[in-house]
């Protein structure tokens, strides 16, 4: 999980954390990709509006990775217009989620994510 608002990733470290799944968080781009590179998760949720390296850029690079291949890119964010679906969509995103997230939602699509 990449967001650079703190008690946000950690809460939902948290939540995700009780029904199992093991979190990793970062608090930027450049921090996102180290975790990603050492963690190599199977799912990744990524804020947008982040200073420095936004999310855009963190899945473009991602998505550049061979090592990353089938990673699912979940875009957790405040902007939720069809326009920031749109580019996201072109962006490399698998999914759109906004802030607040809905955590039904969220599970559901991890609960999808396959797992090796």
């Amino acid at each position: 999980m990449v967001d650079d608002n703190g008690d946000a990733a950690e809460s939902l470290a948290l939540l995700l954390h009780s029904v199992g799944a093991e979190v990793r968080t970062a608090l930027d781009g450049p921090a996102g990709l180290a975790q990603a590179a050492e963690f190599r998760p199977h799912a990744l949720l990524l804020d947008l509006g982040m200073p420095g390296m936004d999310g855009f850029e963190v899945a473009r690079r991602l998505r550049l990775d061979p090592a990353q291949a089938g990673l699912l890119i979940v875009a957790l964010t405040g902007w939720g217009q069809q326009e920031d679906r749109r580019r996201t969509r072109a962006g490399g995103f698998d999914h759109h989620l906004t802030k607040p997230v809905d955590v039904d939602a969220l599970l559901d699509i991890l609960a999808r994510v396959p797992v090796s």
